[in-house]
């Protein structure tokens, strides 16, 4: 009993200790976390130092964390957003599945299979793998925004095919059913959807006064035990109604995306999701037999090229159809070129039933698998080539609200306004041209959408036309004036704060409608003059008085300036702008000297103000 005891543990603390060796080492390598958790699964298994014999097995138990991602997504969707959708999960879903299902088959055929095997090795390669394009997904931020939800609607899709395709499965069989009579397919859709119906109204009117009930107790493992109820009890209710338990825990999620507990569950989840979901790739690097690829090397590796590269263009293809730019397109092909994990389901469930043959499925299986395998190894290369051509053809992301305060660009300048105001209790609409700006704050939880600003119809949509305020803060000056220029024309009450690059853009920013402007590097300056002012020895107080009125005195000449600017002109050939310059120059070396002297000397123009630079 402790021998097997002990190799038990052996068989955990592997596992363990490879992710924790392997995946830091691909992600500080630039190749993802993924592509670590299959190399070392690769590694520990079967076909490597044999530490772990059984693949399946911990496939089987890791699958769990592909149903927690889905619950945690979920809670992430209300129903009104889900239904939004449901022309993307139908429309696009089926048009993508259908089309690649056809030109999958058809490369089956030309390697000479029957219909039959080609047909099923094809449905199985055309389900996308969601524990890959999820972690994706969630790595770059991208489930929230518009191509992330595109893609998670066509997953979603895709899940709801496992009824249809068993059946097909056990009509294509050539044996003879023994025992019980194989069920019709409208009883199994009518299970399947009495099944759904079921847990609908358990969401809706059992869930939320149970977490209540719980909550009262203040027993924090019994709600943490209540989650973990809620994910497993929903994906077993889905599989005894022959759906598949990622869609029950995404319904369930769905369902208690609005109640007061969501954010409670989604910590209690996220631990266990985690750490399945990496087991689940950990079993999946173990389960590619190297021997079955070393037999029949050709077959195998053309057999990935042909797929993956028949299905991306296929992806590609239909993205295009559906109005997608060609920068969002070429992403989603990349992402989803492989086959899933619901292959190996199909694949066994077609052996036993005598469509495929042993060979067939040993060669299929690790078809799957390398496409998995090679899926990382694709985006990266993908995100290295394509960053600067992603750029200038992304589409601008969808706007779907509007906030009293718009922030344009979210560089080291922006970003500190943007948290001042967001803290300070005011909505914002965020919005910049960087991906990956955008991809990193959204993945932060701040929602950052991405565009160019300078376009009007963009503007508009975002609500400037309602705005109380827009924050230019972008670093292209002529793209600036002309964000400020239209947000006057089109809403004359809008207050603009608008960041200069120095006194030049400033007098354009002022004449085109900026209320306040601020020069990007003057109040650093200021601190600056002031810290240097006290390395000489001046006093603490005087030198803080002096940056006091230095910083006043000159955003009010700045002003003055502004108002005789004339941009035909250079700034030393117009002679009403030295008058000001000069005659500043003269009051502000007197005041300042005054303040030297102890005396009291108020900023120019400024006597109430109490700003400190």
């Amino acid at each position: 009993m402790a021998a097997e005891g002990a190799g038990e543990l052996v068989r955990v603390v592997s596992l363990l200790g490879a992710a924790v060796v392997a995946v830091p080492l691909f992600k500080r390598l630039g190749l993802g976390s993924v592509l670590g958790y299959l190399a070392a699964g690769l590694a520990i298994g079967p076909f490597g130092l044999k530490l772990v014999t059984d693949p399946h097995a911990i496939i089987h138990i890791a699958e769990f964390g592909v149903v927690m991602f889905l619950f945690v997504i979920g809670l992430e969707m209300k129903p009104s957003h889900l239904w939004g959708l449901r022309r993307q999960i139908f429309g696009l879903g089926s048009l993508q599945v259908v089309v690649c299902a056809i030109l999958l088959t058809a490369v089956g055929m030309l390697y000479g299979f029957p219909w039959q095997v080609s047909f099923i090795s094809a449905a199985g390669f055309v389900l996308t793998s969601t524990a890959i394009v999820m972690q994706v997904l969630n790595e770059r931020g991208d489930i929230a925004a518009p191509r992330g939800q595109r893609i998670v609607s066509i997953l979603l899709f895709e899940d709801l095919l496992i009824v249809p395709l068993l059946a097909i499965v056990a009509f294509l069989s050539p044996l003879e059913p023994v025992g019980e009579a194989v069920r019709p397919l409208w009883q199994s859709a009518a299970i399947a959807f009495g099944a759904l119906a079921a847990l609908v109204v358990a969401g809706l009117f059992v869930l939320n006064p149970l977490f209540r009930i719980l909550a009262a107790t203040r027993a924090r493992e019994v709600m943490t035990a209540a989650a973990l109820f809620v994910v497993l009890g929903a994906a077993l209710l889905m599989e005894a109604g022959g759906l598949s338990m990622a869609m029950g825990a995404f319904v369930a999620g769905v369902l208690l995306s609005e109640s007061s507990f969501r954010h409670q569950l989604e910590a209690d989840i996220e631990p266990f999701r985690g750490l399945l979901l990496g087991l689940f790739f950990l079993g999946v690097g173990m389960s590619l037999d190297l021997a079955v690829v070393a037999r029949n090397w050709w077959l195998v590796l053309s057999g990935v090229a042909a797929l993956m590269a028949t299905k991306a263009a296929c992806i590609y293809a239909v993205a295009r159809l559906a109005k997608s730019s060609h920068a969002d397109a070429l992403d989603r092909a990349v992402i989803m070129a492989q086959g899933g994990e619901f292959a190996f389901v199909l694949f066994s469930g077609a052996l036993g039933k005598g469509v495929i043959d042993e060979t067939v499925n040993a060669n299929m299986t690790a078809i799957v698998v390398l496409s998995m395998v090679f899926t990382p190894l694709m985006i990266i290369l993908h995100n290295r080539f394509a960053k600067a051509e992603e750029m200038e053809t992304r589409a601008a992301d969808t706007i779907e609200e509007q906030n009293p305060i718009l922030i344009i660009g979210m560089g080291r300048f922006g970003q500190h306004i943007q948290r001042m105001i967001q803290m300070s209790g005011y909505g914002t609409t965020i919005i910049d041209l960087d991906p990956k700006v955008v991809q990193n704050f959204t993945q932060y939880g701040v929602k950052t959408h991405f565009g160019d600003a300078s376009r009007h119809e963009l503007l508009i949509v975002a609500g400037i036309e309602k705005a109380c305020m827009a924050v230019v803060a972008i670093d292209n000056r002529e793209q600036a004036l002309q964000i400020v220029r239209f947000a006057r024309e089109i809403n004359p009450n809008i207050k603009i704060v608008a960041r200069a690059f120095d006194r030049l853009h400033t007098f354009a920013l002022y004449q085109a409608g900026a209320d306040d402007i601020v020069r990007e590097v003057f109040d650093a300056s200021v601190r600056s003059g002031k810290g240097a002012l006290k390395l000489l020895g001046i006093k603490s107080d005087i030198a803080d008085k002096i940056a006091h009125y230095y910083f006043h005195t000159d955003r009010h000449e700045m002003v003055e300036q502004a108002r005789v600017h004339d941009p035909a002109l250079g700034p030393f050939q117009n002679q009403q702008m030295i008058e000001i310059s000069q005659a500043y120059d003269i009051r502000m070396a007197n005041d300042i000297a005054a303040i030297l002297r102890g005396e009291n000397v108020a900023p120019v123009g400024s006597d109430n103000d109490t700003d400190d630079a």
